[in-house]
């Protein structure tokens, strides 16, 4: 299945697949299953990454960080391999609007609507 394909880019990761990303990830799926698996789990972890940062809300602690850092560097690597320029700079430019509007204190934007957007519009 599906789980077995995204084993390697789970490493160090499991307990975050375990805890709710597994879910995030079936979001993803069920809007765009013809996309690459890869391309789906980068979705699903920056997403996850920016809910451990918080951001738009109080500062997390360094343990929180430090893991969203490491699912957003995972995404970005998935990307890189499985998606095209244009899908990369789409989620890029989520990423940015998410903290742009967070840093400006205009509200957090939905990532997940963002990301959607982008895969609809690659597919």
């Amino acid at each position: 299945m599906t789980v077995r394909l995204l084993d390697q880019d789970l490493v160090r990761l499991e307990g975050l697949w375990d805890g709710g990303l597994s879910g995030i990830y079936d979001v993803y799926f069920e809007a765009a299953p013809s996309a690459h698996p890869q391309v789906l789990l980068a979705a699903a972890l920056v997403e996850e990454g920016i809910a451990l940062q918080n951001v738009g809300g109080r500062a997390a602690d360094a343990a929180q960080l430090l893991l969203g850092d490491l699912c957003l560097a995972r995404a970005s690597r998935l990307l890189a391999a499985s998606a095209s320029m244009p899908l990369q700079v789409s989620f890029a430019r989520a990423i940015e609007a998410v903290s742009a509007a967070a840093a400006a204190g205009d509200g957090l934007k939905s990532v997940r609507q963002l990301l959607l957007r982008a895969l609809e519009t690659s597919i």
